[in-house]
């Protein structure tokens, strides 16, 4: 994950969009050569991160963002203007809150700021995004964990951090598909992507025995597990997305360790994308979900 604990994140040929004469998709791209890879066109990529987020685990106590702070879509419109004025790109995730939060009209935290926000600020840049462009939206192995929770997205009746955070990992997978089927006769595609488990601040609300006990770091706080990246490790797979001729003329795919993802059916957050991560029929539902919660859609009514 991305500054979280075993992120994740992953494909099956279902999701692989684009021409093809294999069954599931377009073929997957050659395995890297190491030759440095060049951008697909002179516009800006744009890196959707949306990393992290856990809460605690739980029912009980909750607390709610008041609004105007990080938790409201006004972030988003200023990250906007600020995008179309220099071309930046932009990135933001929830903390790994403590107790169950909710921002805005009552959504739940992980779903709101790690998904809900990417929505309405990548439908608001839609048009000065041209053609050529590549979105790339930070997911997570986590995903593996938990569908979207259709009857109860907000958890109004019971509480899991670890599912909750799962659940708005696969919709930043399943945005990325959805995105992908709207943009690509426009010359845009999308690709969701897991970074691998990195540890950085966004884990700060985890006690240190919690970590221990996952085998992340020793007694002392040391970084103990060998299957971590570093900060720019965990960068370059999202890179890769953005830039690498390989993806020329795909979309809408799930990638990990600078690759096209493999299905799975496994839920031990490692690798592998689950096939409810990559479904376009829920990544459609989930548009349609996004865009009346948000009351954004770039697209009307597709």
């Amino acid at each position: 994950m991305h500054a979280h604990a075993g992120a994740l994140g992953h494909l099956p040929d279902s999701q692989l969009h684009a021409g093809s004469s294999r069954p599931g998709g377009p073929p997957k791209p050659a395995k890297r050569s190491g030759s440095r890879p060049k951008s697909p066109s002179s516009t800006w990529p744009i890196h959707v991160g949306a990393g992290g987020g856990e809460g605690t685990g739980g029912g009980g106590a909750q607390a709610r963002i008041p609004a105007g702070d990080e938790g409201e879509l006004a972030g988003e419109v200023a990250a906007v203007q600020d995008f179309r004025r220099r071309g930046a790109v932009t990135e933001a995730g929830a903390d790994l809150v403590l107790v169950r939060t909710r921002v805005g009209p009552g959504w739940e935290a992980h779903f709101a700021v790690n998904h809900l926000g990417h929505h309405a600020l990548v439908n608001r840049l839609w048009p000065a995004v041209r053609p050529g462009a590549r979105i790339v939206a930070v997911s997570s192995a986590g995903h593996q964990l938990s569908g979207i929770r259709w009857a109860d997205p907000h958890f109004e009746r019971g509480y899991d951090r670890w599912v909750a955070y799962a659940q708005a990992k696969t919709a930043n997978a399943l945005f990325a598909v959805h995105l992908d089927a709207l943009g690509r006769e426009a010359g845009v595609r999308a690709f969701s992507v897991h970074p691998g488990a990195i540890l950085t601040p966004l884990l700060r609300h985890l006690t240190r025995a919690e970590m221990v006990e996952r085998g992340w770091v020793d007694e002392d706080g040391r970084l103990a597990d060998p299957g971590f990246k570093t900060p720019e490790q965990g960068a370059a797979t999202q890179v890769w997305a953005a830039t690498s001729p390989q993806l020329a003329g795909l979309g809408g795919l799930y990638c990990e360790d600078c690759d096209v993802a493999e299905p799975t059916e496994s839920s031990d957050m490692v690798s592998g994308v689950r096939a409810h991560a990559t479904d376009p029929g829920e990544a459609a539902r989930l548009w349609a979900l996004s865009s009346r919660l948000t009351g954004v859609n770039a697209f009307g009514s597709r």
